[in-house]
């Protein structure tokens, strides 16, 4: 098992930026995905688990109105602790799998009366990166999908935000303001207390 001196060390000769999410959660690449995040008093959907798998149907509605065959892993099935590998290496319970492989990733925290959930839809790409620099076993096999490959054809930024921000609308009415555009690029940002970021 690799030190975590060896791992940063490797990170930054790959000239990889890194950062902490506040939900937690394992391991990402992110690169060719759609990122999603909904915030909300903790009692919109009731606990943990029912937030969790609330989110995931209403995003398998806008993957499923695309023509993506999904399916949801066992919602038994626990979350694993950090030393289980990265996040896309298996799927956890109410999560998105198409074909059997995860597709979208999710991490959720609670504090005070409030909710963060956020995560990630894979257009295209996989997450073998982070397995070459992980801290357990190297050359884990990522168990990751994307829609470019179930879907076996280019898939754009604005088709997916589109599908899922009409599902969020269907299925959570309320007042909503309008679409915006697509984000532009913009540089990665990171923590500069790396002590903060690698803690465990």
């Amino acid at each position: 098992m690799r030190k975590l001196r060896d791992v940063t060390v490797l990170i930054a000769a790959l000239g990889l930026d890194t950062v902490r999410r506040p939900t937690g959660g394992r391991a990402v690449w992110h690169e060719h995905e759609i990122t999603y995040a909904v915030a909300a008093p903790q009692h919109t959907f009731g606990s943990l688990q029912a937030t969790y798998l609330a989110i995931h149907h209403m995003l398998a509605g806008a993957l499923t109105s695309l023509g993506v065959p999904v399916a949801h892993a066992d919602a038994t099935r626990r979350v694993e602790g950090l030393g289980a590998g990265p996040c896309f290496s298996s799927p956890v319970g109410g999560e998105i799998i198409a074909h059997g492989q995860k597709l979208v990733g999710s991490a959720q925290l609670r504090e005070g009366d409030a909710f963060l959930q956020h995560g990630s839809v894979l257009l295209d790409g996989g997450q073998d990166i982070v397995a070459r620099i992980r801290r357990g076993a190297t050359g884990q096999k990522i168990q990751a999908t994307s829609l470019t490959a179930v879907l076996n054809r280019p898939v754009e930024f604005d088709e997916v935000s589109d599908a899922v921000a009409s599902q969020a609308c269907r299925q959570w009415p309320g007042p909503w303001n309008g679409p915006t555009s697509s984000p532009q690029p913009s540089s990665c940002f990171s923590f500069d207390d790396s002590a903060w970021t690698w803690r465990r």
